[in-house]
């Protein structure tokens, strides 16, 4: 197995360079052009001559054939990068950076795609191995995401629940993911998440001359997410319940009463029911704000990402893998949840995942001084890693996939039965009317 492994290390400058220019050339969700045609370029340049692209979108996959009957195994690359404009790195222009480490993922799949090209390698294997570039992990730009929405570009923000719905994903019975982070572990998941649009309307009049002629809206969002913050301590902790809003306009001229607010927030939880709860009463709260102020709000609640339930037989894959691949890492699986939300949770309903990290990033994740300081560890070994991973689960006729499959409990019995269940999550209009008796309903 170790010499397997060494077909990622002759690869090592390639995946160097590319984690370099990637962390270079930013761009954020489905923005990801330069990034997707670097990618396809140095798969190509691999002999890749079978990348099915993504078209209206950035991103592809490829898959390899073994030519033996077997499982399929997914393995996933995120593109993305955030928006931080006090990094000292990011992008003078736009303030994109990588500070999230999805470059270094990029990276760390060149290195699997290059020693899958190795009969040495392949012959060890059965079934297929579907390599998937992948955009818009980081749910942000929710306005932008929006409106390639309206326009039918895409469907969902997210880009691996973009892909599935495409069907990029049919014929996978399992797939995993290594996240570039500070350490090396895993834990039992993490959260998902509604995201939501909230837009306060009120009426404009002079700021000095006649307010009273005005219904000021960001008087009515203050209010409602006073409101909502006083929601807090009634979340039971168990349901990991997060709202963390931001507005994002706040009115256009300082002697003008604003006549419209934009907020944007997420409501996250660890499990749907818990997530659906507590948006309703959140929601609830924004709209005594509106009908306090005399204004109304239109709220836009959009499915975000799945709550992430990582599978225990690839919990227990990623352990046996690390111990072949990095031997020297105390190698530990968590009994925690993450408190963030990715959208492998749109998997796992489906299939079983699994979402580990690998070190060799400092400094705090999102934040201005995040950086891949060891990026030998965050590629050339995360590379190694994932294709331990891969030869564990399709050696022998793909016996170690197959029980694990065969042990999986899917939530969803289809991706057209995941898909309406999470249409189900979406609403859009306004909640307050102002009947002409003077009573007010609310509509939740």
């Amino acid at each position: 197995m170790k010499e397997l492994l060494e077909y990622v290390e002759k690869y090592k400058n390639m995946i160097l360079e590319a984690e370099r220019y990637i962390w270079a050339h930013p761009e954020t969700g489905y923005r990801e052009v330069n990034t997707s045609a670097y990618m396809a370029e140095r798969f190509r340049e691999l002999g890749y001559d079978n990348l099915v692209m993504a078209g209206n979108i950035p991103g592809f996959y490829t898959v390899v054939d073994t030519g033996r009957e077997g499982p399929e195994a997914l393995v996933l690359a995120e593109m993305d990068s955030l928006i931080c404009p006090n990094h000292k790195e990011s992008d003078p222009k736009t303030g994109y950076v990588h500070a999230c480490g999805h470059h270094a993922q990029c990276a760390a799949m060149l290195g699997i795609a290059a020693a899958l090209k190795n009969e040495d390698v392949l012959s060890r294997l059965c079934g297929r191995v579907r390599l998937c570039v992948v955009p818009a992990e980081e749910l942000i730009e929710i306005e932008y995401r929006n409106e390639l929405k309206k326009q039918g570009i895409i469907k969902y923000f997210g880009g691996k629940g973009e892909f599935l719905y495409r069907g990029y994903f049919d014929g996978v019975d399992i797939a995993f993911m290594v996240h570039t982070s500070i350490g090396t572990g895993a834990q039992q998941g993490s959260i998902g998440c509604v995201a939501k649009r909230v837009k306060y309307k009120g009426v404009s009049a002079h700021a000095g001359g006649s307010p009273d002629l005005g219904i000021n809206a960001l008087y009515a969002a203050t209010q409602g997410l006073s409101a909502a913050n006083a929601l807090r301590e009634t979340f039971k902790e168990a349901d990991l319940v997060r709202f963390h809003p931001i507005i994002t306009h706040g009115g256009d001229a300082v002697n003008a009463i604003p006549e419209s607010v934009t907020v944007e927030s997420f409501v996250r939880g660890a499990s749907f029911e818990a997530i659906m709860r507590e948006n309703k009463r959140i929601n609830r709260a924004l709209c005594g704000a509106a009908v306090s102020m005399g204004a109304n709000v239109e709220i836009e609640d959009f499915h975000g990402y799945a709550p992430l339930k990582n599978d225990k037989g690839m919990l227990e894959l990623t352990q046996d893998a690390a111990k072949i691949a990095m031997p020297e890492v105390d190698y530990r699986i968590g009994n925690d949840v993450s408190k963030g939300s990715t959208d492998m949770g749109e998997l796992c309903g489906l299939m079983p995942v699994v979402h580990p990290y690998v070190a060799g990033a400092s400094g705090k994740v999102h934040g201005d001084d995040f950086q891949i300081s060891d990026p030998y560890t965050a590629c050339v070994v995360s590379a190694k890693w994932q294709l331990a991973m891969i030869i564990l689960l399709l050696e022998n006729g793909g016996e170690r996939a197959k029980k694990i499959k065969a042990s999986y409990k899917s939530q969803f019995t289809s991706k057209e039965e995941y898909f309406s269940y999470i249409e189900g999550l979406n609403s859009c209009g306004d909640k307050i009317i102002y009947n002409e008796d003077g009573s007010i309903t609310v509509k939740q």
